[in-house]
């Protein structure tokens, strides 16, 4: 038996805290020395799984990895915020390093379709300068479309208009979309490549819409039977309400009482009385046998 029981512990709790502080030396040594012979670590981004070529890439996929500077490959991307919502142009395995160079913006190399919501689809309609806000409009914006149908034969032919879509999103005018930067490469006749803004072109002569499936089937039937009927208003873009609207015909335009959108008369539409008939007069008795006077 331990004659001294407590110096046999200090000397235990001793004996491990030096051989802590070798290791913790002996740690230090080979990172300097792989810091000499690798260079100092730096923290970059890896994928956390396989990437799918031109999927989007989120939080979800990526992770922070510290690497020997030499052991970087150029183009490493180093924070998540500057990879999450871009498109990988390439495959990347998992444990692959983020490189700016297989990462791509959404835009018409990407194809729309990483634009569209689940869920919805995306249609183009035609437009032009009176029915297009004068082609003021631009990728992001949110509309209202409205339609003007006639129907009916003859005596009977009316014409009605109706807003049948609120509050839709403009995913591209023509072959601009979002998120692309308004520009265009062209070259003049010599051959020298220059940018032109796109900010303020108005050549384009359709706006692709996001809408659900019943609206495209909707838009598609009023193109079908009448392609220059579709008209587009421009909306805040903070104002997100869905108005209850009814359908405007002539008789609502001029006022008629009967088909006005409100359900009131207009004041300007004079009230007309009923005529009331004139009572027929009671025939007079006398006494005796009944007479009848007319």
């Amino acid at each position: 038996m331990n004659p001294n029981p407590t110096r046999t512990l200090w000397v235990s709790i001793a004996a491990a805290v030096f051989g802590m502080v070798l290791i913790y030396s002996y740690s230090q040594e080979k990172k300097a020395e792989y810091d000499k012979r690798y260079g100092t670590s730096k923290r970059v981004l890896v994928a956390q799984k396989d990437i799918l070529e031109m999927s989007t890439v989120d939080d979800t996929m990526l992770q922070v990895e510290e690497k020997p500077v030499d052991f970087i490959q150029p183009g490493a991307v180093e924070n998540p915020e500057d990879a999450v919502g871009l498109v990988a142009a390439t495959p990347i395995k998992k444990g692959e390093q983020i490189l700016s160079t297989k990462l791509l913006t959404p835009g018409p190399n990407t194809g729309l379709s990483l634009q569209v919501s689940p869920n919805k689809r995306a249609i183009t309609v035609p437009i032009d300068e009176v029915r297009g806000v004068s082609k003021l409009i631009r990728p992001g914006d949110r509309i209202d479309v409205l339609t003007s149908i006639e129907y009916g034969h003859g005596q009977a032919q009316k014409r009605d208009v109706k807003t049948v879509l609120q509050d839709v999103i403009v995913l591209a005018t023509g072959t601009h979309v979002t998120n692309n930067i308004p520009r265009l490469l062209e070259k003049d006749a010599s051959g020298k490549a220059s940018f032109r803004n796109l900010n303020g072109d108005t050549s384009f002569t359709t706006v692709t819409l996001e809408v659900t499936p019943n609206e495209a089937q909707n838009l598609i039937y009023i193109m079908s039977s009448a392609p220059g009927s579709i008209f587009l208003t421009l909306r805040n873009p903070n104002d997100r309400a869905r108005l209850n609207m009814g359908t405007t015909s002539v008789e609502g335009v001029l006022g008629k009482a009967e088909l006005a959108l409100d359900g009131r008369i207009p004041a300007s539409v004079p009230q007309v009385a009923t005529p009331q008939r004139p009572a027929r007069p009671q025939p007079k008795r006398k006494s005796g046998p009944f007479v009848e006077v007319n």
